[in-house]
């Protein structure tokens, strides 16, 4: 019986609630007998003291939300209560036993002291209590609000590093707007409080002067007996109503102020004052020569004086105990540890990528410091996502001591691939057109393309914009030759992991494409060594349905990897050809002369690492060095060519100059779509021609 009227009331709480917010309405309206009007004074004082304590044992603002509504409600119900008691003590110059005990325990037979006493009581909770919670509310609503970008941008860096999943990040920008929204609500509700106690010295006067008035007129009173009388009775109701609104203003401040709190009030007073024994020593000594002083209260301040520095002394032997026993524990388990087998298991995870920095470039990445690098690098993996196609995993940054201290590597599976050296602080001025242009600063050449630059101060910046040349910060210079490096190394990123996890994201909305393909016709290394081929030469494959359209296909006539590269090109034609033609729609290209391309449909063999061409070495450098120099001539004019062969020796050729000549371009006739107009510049020709 008794479980199923507690299951009862907690189904019927928003009832009960709103119950209660009604009758507190229908108290303003409504006449209160003086017996239950003490019993409501009874429970006002009750929630005025529950309210604090509350909020000094939460140890973060939402754990207590609904304070901002509750302050109202209390607000509302302590003035229908003043108003219930201004009816009874105007009417019947009797309010209940609590006011007539409260203002008889002030008075004390004096009322120019009880008088005295509530004013100072009133003027604490307007003047002090009440304002200075106002204004702490403003201003943490102020801060907070302005916090509000830049605690979202830490969520979603958190979520594109990887450090977070889509879930814990709703949650957490959930629970940022429920903050936001409660210090808001709280900076509007101190403004009730404000003026309850406004109402509250209103009241007061109208207590005096119109009891008086009634005391004197109405109900025959000497004037010395409605004096005492409405005195003692205006005293006990403003003090019954003052307490509470002065503890839950106090509530008020103390809520807002512990906003960054990581335990109970109790708990951080305690563990605060006891870290640091020093200062009560130094007053101890302090309060000590002043109880030397003549005049002063010497044996008082002496006693308290031995207290303080005793506790402190106390305290400063504890904590040199204390750290001896963590020292000690912390010598056993280095010992034991050293005892222990050692775990060589991690040595075996080896990271994708990876970048070492100098200790001078720590604060880029170091958000307080005004690091952005974090958030960049979270920025280039969705770049790199949206123009290749490629999952990166999180980047993984380590500082390494026997680096430089400006300098920073990349690796690749644990090996350096390339590095570079920045000057933090400074910016990078580079000269892209080769102008002929004298700057005053460190000359250098910028990692990722090579180009004459210098390391400027930042002073020296509008100097350099002016003077033409491209100016960029450090940040820029790390994130932009690690874009680089990314793309350039694609192919090498790419395990079967990564080829998984894009093969598993195309199945949620594609499930036929993948089917199709894997594992019933291609095993997931040879998927694999389809989309290396295609990133070594900057192929994105972020269209990976076409891709495996394509492949699928293919396989059918066979499974050499050469050719489902080639049949997996022609199929992403429209990218290819978007990627080299831009918008004009004109591609500038070189050719082969027929009989050199002969020559290389000739010289072709197969090996373990696909189609090859061979060619006896002095041919083969020869032919290198022409179309090197060809290269070199239209780019000095402007043109960007790529190199237009059959579809024959397309791939072939491109492993032949990929090592020599990595940036140069080697499309096939099929790739090109038919509306692309297509301008030969050059040709390379054979020896001797």
């Amino acid at each position: 019986m008794q479980a199923t009227i507690d299951e009862r009331i907690r189904g019927n709480r928003d009832v009960l609630v709103a119950g209660l917010i009604i009758g507190v309405v229908l108290m303003i309206i409504i006449p209160v007998p003086p017996f239950v009007l003490d019993i409501l004074l009874t429970i006002s004082l009750l929630l005025g003291m529950t309210v604090p304590l509350i909020t000094m044992f939460t140890t973060e603002p939402l754990q207590f939300s609904t304070f901002p509504t509750l302050l109202l409600v209390a607000t509302l119900y302590r003035l229908a209560l003043e108003i219930s008691s201004t009816r009874l003590i105007l009417s019947q110059a009797y309010a209940g036993h609590v006011i007539n005990a409260f203002g008889h325990f002030v008075v004390e037979g004096s009322y120019v002291i009880g008088m005295v006493v509530f004013v100072i009581i009133t003027v604490i909770q307007f003047v002090v209590i009440t304002n200075g919670a106002g204004r702490v509310a403003e201003v943490a609503a102020r801060f907070t609000l302005d916090a509000m970008p830049g605690k979202q941008m830490a969520i979603d860096a958190d979520l594109n590093a990887g450090l977070i999943n889509e879930q814990e990040a709703r949650e957490r920008r959930r629970r940022l707007q429920r903050e936001s929204d409660f210090f808001g609500a709280m900076d509007g509700a101190s403004k009730f409080v404000r003026g309850d106690a406004i109402a509250g010295v209103i009241i007061i006067l109208v207590n005096i002067i119109g009891g008086l008035i009634i005391g004197v007129v109405n109900k025959n009173m000497s004037f010395t007996h409605a004096i005492q009388t409405y005195t003692v009775l205006t005293i006990g109701d403003g003090l019954v109503a003052q307490v509470p609104a002065l503890l839950i203003s106090t509530a008020t401040g103390i809520m807002v102020t512990r906003a960054t709190a990581e335990a109970s009030l109790g708990h951080e007073l305690s563990r605060q004052f006891t870290s640091f024994p020093k200062v009560l020593i130094i007053a101890g000594g302090v309060l000590f020569i002043l109880g030397l002083v003549p005049g002063m209260p010497t044996f008082l301040f002496l006693v308290i004086a031995g207290a303080a520095g005793g506790a402190g002394y106390f305290m400063l032997r504890e904590r040199e105990k204390t750290t001896t026993t963590a020292r000690e524990s912390a010598a056993r388990q280095a010992v034991v540890k050293k005892r222990e087998p050692e775990n060589v298991m991690t040595y075996f995870q080896v990271d994708p990528l990876e970048i070492e920095i100098g200790y001078n470039l720590i604060p880029l990445t170091d958000e307080n410091q005004g690091g952005d690098l974090l958030p960049r690098l979270a920025a280039v993996r969705r770049q790199l996502a949206a123009e290749t196609g490629i999952f990166v995993r999180p980047v993984r940054i380590r500082d390494n001591l026997q680096l430089k201290p400006g300098a920073y590597t990349f690796k690749i599976r644990g090996v350096e691939m390339e590095h570079g050296d920045l000057m933090p602080g400074h910016y990078l001025a580079m000269d892209p057109l080769h102008q002929d242009v004298r700057i005053q600063g460190v000359k250098t050449k910028e990692p990722t393309f090579g180009l004459d630059a210098w390391w400027i101060g930042a002073g020296a910046r509008e100097e350099a914009e002016l003077a033409g040349l491209t100016v960029v910060d450090a940040a820029t210079v790390l994130v932009t030759h690690l874009t680089e490096f990314i793309k350039r190394h694609a192919a090498d990123l790419l395990g079967r992991q990564e080829v998984r996890e894009l093969l598993d994201a195309v199945k949620e909305k594609n499930p036929a494409a993948v089917e199709e393909v894997v594992p019933e016709l291609l095993s997931l290394g040879e998927v694999q060594k389809v989309l290396q081929n295609l990133l070594a030469e900057r192929v994105s494959i972020r269209d990976l349905v076409t891709v495996l359209e394509a492949m699928a296909e293919a396989a059918r006539v066979s499974k050499d990897a050469d050719y489902l590269t080639e049949r997996t090109r022609q199929a992403l034609a429209r990218s290819i050809t978007r990627q080299y033609a831009g918008r004009d729609d004109k591609l500038t290209v070189i050719t082969l002369h027929p009989r050199l391309e002969q020559t290389l449909a000739e010289a072709i063999q197969d090996t373990q690492l696909g189609a090859y061409p061979v060619l006896p070495p002095d041919q083969a450098r020869d032919l290198l060095d022409r179309m090197k120099h060809l290269v070199e001539n239209l780019t000095a004019k402007g043109h960007s060519p790529v190199l237009l062969t059959s579809s024959r020796v397309r791939l072939p050729l491109k492993r032949l100059v990929g090592r020599f000549l990595p940036s140069l371009a080697v499309l096939s006739l099929n790739e090109i779509l038919p509306g692309v107009e297509v301008e030969a510049v050059g040709t390379v020709t054979p020896g001797g021609s």
